[in-house]
């Protein structure tokens, strides 16, 4: 079992906190856009960030704290289903791309990491209703996520720099 130090816990706390204040605005704002699944995830900022900073199991962490509390206090089964699927899917793509591109490329990481969120979500519609014709949506969460991915990495970019006096580990 991992043991984390006192402040190590109480820094991923704050950040967990943080996604969930984040996560708990957006989706109290009305979705400016009609088709379903379509939002900013503006909580992938922070993740984002922890896992450049952190890395991947910290990140992960924040990750599912934020998943788990904001199923239960804004959302449902359904709810959780949905995030569970496309964050852990967004998240280890963006692991691997980060890996990948060294860490130089957070743009390309967050889009790709957009774009996975919202396969995930569709893997899950289409195991969950066995209708074909949610794959109608895929063009649409495609365009959307490249323009959410670039928009939440270029935050999540400018998050790390106002984050350099944090401690590195």
């Amino acid at each position: 079992m991992m043991r984390l130090p006192t402040k190590k816990i109480a820094l991923l706390a704050m950040f967990a906190a943080l996604s969930l204040g984040i996560y708990a605005l957006e989706s109290a704002v009305p979705n400016p856009v009609p088709i379903p699944g379509i939002k900013l995830g503006l909580a992938n900022i922070i993740t984002l960030a922890v896992l450049k900073k952190y890395g991947f199991r910290d990140a992960a962490l924040v990750l599912l704290v934020r998943i788990l509390l904001s199923a239960l206090l804004f959302g449902s089964l359904m709810s959780l289903m949905y995030s569970a699927a496309g964050g852990a899917l967004c998240l280890v793509g963006e692991y691997i791309i980060n890996r990948l591109l060294s860490g130089k490329a957070l743009v390309i990481t967050g889009i790709f990491g957009a774009i996975l969120h919202n396969a995930g979500q569709i893997l899950v519609a289409f195991i969950l209703t066995s209708v074909p014709g949610v794959l109608v949506y895929v063009p649409y969460l495609l365009v959307a996520a490249v323009l959410t991915g670039l928009f939440t990495s270029l935050a999540a970019h400018f998050t790390l720099k106002l984050l350099t006096k944090l401690p590195a580990d």
